[in-house]
């Protein structure tokens, strides 16, 4: 405790940038998501109050996640209902809660990066493009296919976006280009001037779209802000208030098999997510501290329990608010609790100033959040890395907007290991040859993958001539191998063939064979 009490003169300012950031990133990402707004301030408020005690981390944030948008509508959307997603997101904390339990936290490592990236970059275009009808004001509710659902709703949607452009509101519009210029500019200027990062940018894109509806919408005219462009959050001034809108789980749907996918969809996703927001914060911990992976993963597990439970979204460690705490001198977990009793306050007390926030002004955010997650330099740096990681990259990019997000990872992550197995035949056996001597070497372990890239070497060589295959740095030599072995050692014979094994264990069932050790049978 006296650790903690010690650095509250850094952690309590930190904690008040990272409310500022988040504020405006759980009502957004529960507008993408297309869920009460209120439920992103619940995951928010959960993230901050009970995980950042839970965790490990000292300086992670957790929250609703902007790359969970994607799996939460498509979950509702197969389940029916939100209150059964809700149940989901439950089951979801269980997982992640056994997981951590059976210390598999480090199953995220095996995961390639280009995988990842392309997941992240896929999530990115999601984002961007559900936020065009609010970016736009579009003046009817938005019930137009998803871009990740199928083909042809892909296309149908850019269709839809067509029709927006002839029903929309100027003022939105006003607001949200004035946002993401205002937020570039912002950027640009607090690369210059670090002391200008302590004001968020997005905090400057609310306060810019608060009082455009306010104020600056009577200048301009036709651009009034209508109640169906702003964010709509029940007033409450109590928390028994706060309590009677809080919504729970449908659990009559517990016989459901789609809730079990969804709660495994979610499970994996938040916990790539976690893990590799927590990395990325100890990699900016000044102090340079680890935090167990595995804690995180129990941490995150009873924190979507309970954010599922009172009607809040899926949560996981977030980067954006991890990065806002560290950049702001936050030192222990402290911060992370400040911001979220501050969420707490402003939902109980200043919901109706909440209220004058325009949509479009989140829809701002959220696409300029999707912008860094797939900019155009990610895809050229993909390209310049080479084929084995732009080819997988863009295939995963391509499989999530065609299909889910669970879908287009595992067709992603076949494609990685396609790869993976193409050059692990070429860098696991190398021949040499001089006139009629040849050398195989095993150059690392060998495994039934590399079976054909022996085979063709052994069909290779030429009759009457000498051949070694060493295999002093492989310490594991698959039976499938020998198998291959023991069939050329006998072909060899007739072909004339002079064959000797140099540095191989072979197991006694191999040796009553005829494969011994040493076998050699150049004389």
């Amino acid at each position: 405790m006296k650790h903690y009490l010690s650095h509250l003169k850094s952690d309590i300012p930190a904690g008040v940038v990272v409310f500022l950031v988040a504020l405006p990133l759980c009502l957004g990402i529960a507008m993408a998501s297309g869920v009460p707004l209120f439920s992103g301030l619940i995951a928010g408020l959960v993230g901050g109050v009970l995980v950042s005690w839970l965790s490990g981390s000292q300086l992670s944030v957790a929250g609703p996640a902007a790359g969970l948008t994607a799996v939460v509508i498509a979950a509702i959307a197969t389940l029916g209902s939100f209150e059964a997603f809700l149940l989901s997101v439950v089951v979801a904390g269980i997982i992640q809660l056994v997981v951590g339990f059976l210390k598999a936290g480090k199953l995220a490592a095996f995961f390639p990066a280009s995988l990842i990236k392309g997941m992240l970059a896929a999530i990115g275009l999601i984002l961007i493009m559900k936020q065009l009808p609010h970016a736009l004001g579009y003046l009817a509710n938005f019930n137009g296919g998803e871009p990740y659902s199928s083909h042809s709703e892909v296309l149908s949607f850019f269709w839809q976006c067509i029709n927006y452009l002839k029903s929309t509101s100027r003022g939105a519009i006003l607001v949200c280009i004035g946002a993401i210029l205002l937020m570039k500019m912002w950027e640009i200027l607090s690369k210059k001037w670090a002391v200008l990062s302590i004001v968020p940018g997005p905090l400057l894109a609310v306060i810019w779209g608060v009082w455009f509806n306010i104020v600056g919408s009577r200048w301009v005219i036709g651009a009034e802000m209508m109640s169906h462009h702003l964010v709509s959050l029940p007033v409450m001034n109590t928390l028994s208030d706060m309590m009677k809108h809080v919504r729970g789980p449908d659990f009559s749907q517990w016989a459901n098999p789609n809730i079990y996918i969804v709660a495994g969809t979610l499970a994996i996703v938040a916990s790539i997510e976690t893990l590799l927001s927590l990395e990325a914060a100890d990699k900016m911990d000044p102090l340079k501290r680890v935090a167990p992976t595995d804690r995180e993963l129990k941490a995150q597990g009873i924190g979507n329990i309970v954010s599922g439970l009172m009607g809040g979204l899926p949560i996981t460690a977030v980067i954006v608010r991890s990065a806002a705490n560290v950049n702001a001198g936050g030192k222990t977990k402290v911060s992370a609790f400040v911001h979220g009793i501050l969420i707490l306050v402003s939902v109980m007390f200043f919901s109706q100033y909440l209220n004058a926030i325009p949509l479009s002004c989140l829809a701002a955010i959220l696409i300029m959040t999707g912008y860094k997650l797939t900019k155009p330099s990610l895809f050229l740096e993909m390209y310049r890395r080479g084929w084995t990681q732009f080819l997988p990259f863009v295939v995963t990019v391509v499989a999530i907007l065609s299909t889910d997000l669970l879908k287009g990872m595992g067709i992603g992550l076949i494609v990685s290991l396609c790869f993976v197995v193409r050059a692990n035949f070429h860098s696991a056996i190398s021949v040499e040859r001089e006139d009629d001597h040849y050398l195989i070497r095993f150059k690392k372990d060998v495994s039934f993958l590399n079976k054909m890239a022996l085979r063709d070497s052994l069909l290779a060589i030429e009759p009457n001539s000498s051949v070694i295959i060493d295999a002093a740095h492989a310490q594991f030599v698959d039976d499938d191998i020998l198998d291959t072995i023991f069939d050329f050692s006998i072909s060899a014979q007739d072909a004339g063939v002079r064959l000797k094994l140099l540095n191989f264990n072979i197991p006694k069932t191999f040796q009553h064979k005829g494969l011994t050790p040493n076998l050699d049978l150049s004389i």
